[in-house]
């Protein structure tokens, strides 16, 4: 059996891979080692969902777990995943179990912990979890047993820090929201108003079964007409827990993670808060954003792919903004994760102050063509080492000279080799990438 953490929490099939029993046992286990270094006080956890039928099932057997080894239990209810985290460290608790499977279909779930603070748990706490789970250990009984209350307008509560943070008043813009009927359905378009924005609301009436459905950051042409239909400053859509956002401008063109980075960036470095004059991303990120950020004298770290290795960089450089390609953005001054409503609003805010629409704020980056083909190999430890891969892969390399850039990644889950080629047309990223992924497949 593989290790049941994946690269953000436990994910699967709701009621078949994900069961009651499993988020008993995890969430039993959680309890216990993420309280156990401090046994001064009844151990606190925050317990939240994304709007999925499964969710009210899965929420059920997690705060029984949480319960069971003695841990009181704050129902957060339907709120998004950075919002969970928000009250985490804003009430004081020890953990925080988010219920939720992202972007994913609505019959997937996941199960996402947060530790003190609302801080994303290091491979090794995740370990030790796993370890303990179904151990036969000491229950309470008795008044030890946790118990159960609902937090009062968490909702406020979380809408309330996120305008405390933003810097500028968002008058005279008209946003499209697309909620993707998931767990930012009401905090979302509540907060841009508030901001000040005029909010056109779409994808907002969750039923359980809707979520993630034809809509959202992964169906960004919902937005895209909406904008050109209300005649919309911007379009802003959000996935099923709302830790992450894409953008359109005015015209309906992609505005994604890597723009969105570029245009913080430079506002963060004008207004004195990026620390270090520094970005991290991924090693995905477009190649455009680092010429973007040479040029605007930014630099630019670059960490494994996963908004928790973004967040582990962050964290050890003690630096402003992070985040993905796919819109994981990550402010640490003000949230511990990935949140989409902040980043939006931050997004919105820099079009307020300056007066300038998205199209131009997201022009100061210029996406360079970037062809991803992922190769089927029986080995994928034997390619990294592999002497004709990597003359092959220099060779495209001094072909592209600055221009360009080459990345093979294996993939973390399968026998794949993911080849990544930029170039400054289509037509050269596809002939390199194809020419790279015949010599991996030769080899592997």
């Amino acid at each position: 059996m593989g290790r049941l953490f994946g690269t953000d929490g436990v994910r699967g099939l709701a009621n078949a891979d994900l069961t009651p029993e499993l988020a008993l046992s995890l969430a039993a286990a959680a309890a216990r080692v993420l309280a156990e270094h401090d046994r001064s006080h009844r151990p606190v956890a925050v317990v939240g969902r994304d709007p999925r039928a499964s969710g009210e099932m899965l929420e059920a057997a997690v705060v029984a777990g949480l319960t069971s080894a003695g841990a009181d239990v704050l129902r957060a209810g339907v709120l998004p995943t950075p919002a969970v985290a928000h009250l985490v460290a804003a009430l004081g608790a020890d953990v925080g179990v988010m219920i939720s499977a992202s972007h994913n279909p609505m019959p997937d779930n996941g199960i996402k912990l947060f530790a003190a603070g609302g801080h994303k748990l290091p491979d090794s706490v995740e370990d030790e979890i796993e370890q303990k789970m179904g151990a036969l250990e000491h229950r309470p009984t008795g008044a030890g047993i946790g118990r159960v209350r609902d937090v009062e307008d968490a909702e406020g509560q979380y809408v309330q820090h996120l305008l405390k943070v933003t810097p500028h008043r968002l008058e005279g813009l008209k946003v499209v929201v697309d909620c993707a009927n998931g767990a930012a359905s009401v905090a979302a378009p509540d907060a841009y108003r508030r901001a000040g924005a005029e909010v056109v609301e779409i994808h907002t009436h969750p039923d359980g079964l809707n979520i993630n459905d034809g809509c959202g950051s992964t169906h960004l042409e919902q937005v895209r007409a909406a904008v050109r239909e209300h005649g919309a400053d911007l379009g802003i859509a959000h996935d099923g827990d709302a830790d992450r956002c894409l953008a359109v401008d005015a015209d309906g063109n992609d505005v994604d993670g890597d723009q969105i980075m570029a245009v913080l960036a430079i506002a963060m470095k004008e207004s004195g808060e990026l620390t270090d004059d520094t970005l991290v991303a991924t090693v995905m990120s477009n190649l455009g954003l680092h010429l973007a950020m040479r040029e605007h004298g930014i630099t630019l770290r670059t960490a494994a792919v996963g908004d928790r290795y973004v967040l582990e960089e962050l964290r050890a450089g003690g630096y402003a903004l992070g985040g993905e390609q796919s819109g994981h953005v990550v402010l640490p001054a003000h949230a511990t994760t990935g949140d989409g409503l902040l980043t939006a609003l931050r997004l919105m805010a820099r079009m307020a102050e300056t007066g300038k629409p998205l199209a131009e704020l997201a022009g100061v980056m210029r996406r360079l063509p970037q062809v991803l083909v992922n190769v089927v190999v029986a080995d994928k430890a034997r390619v990294a080492k592999d002497t004709a891969v990597s003359e092959a892969v220099a060779a495209v390399e001094a072909e592209l000279g600055d221009t360009g850039r080459v990345l093979l990644r294996p993939s973390g889950t399968e026998q794949l080799v993911r080849v990544m080629v930029e170039a400054p047309t289509h037509e050269l990223a596809e002939s390199a990438a194809q020419r790279l992924a015949g010599v991996v497949s030769s080899v592997g």
